[in-house]
């Protein structure tokens, strides 16, 4: 429930700033083969990823709280701008 949480949080917030997402939800676990084969931006991590898949990590435990969404999302947006400018 916390990642559904997240993930539709960060979309909509990103929509509200001209960014159109797609989300995929995994567990630390299963993150390796959900993201296989996809294009993926950015990992946000509701649970610590020790893992290095080669894609940038943001905590989004700030999603969950309240507190620092703001942090969060602008985070995600550099990690996007960076990779699109």
């Amino acid at each position: 429930v916390t990642s559904s949480m997240i993930a539709l949080k960060i979309k909509d917030q990103l929509r509200d700033k001209g960014w159109d997402a797609t989300m995929y939800e995994a567990s630390p676990v299963s993150l390796a083969s959900v993201i296989t084969g996809k294009d993926i931006d950015v990992i946000v991590c509701a649970s610590p990823v020790t893992e290095d898949v080669g894609i940038p990590k943001v905590k989004g435990m700030g999603m969950v709280t309240g507190m620092g969404e703001e942090k969060v999302i602008n985070q995600i947006i550099e990690v996007l701008e960076e990779k699109y400018k």
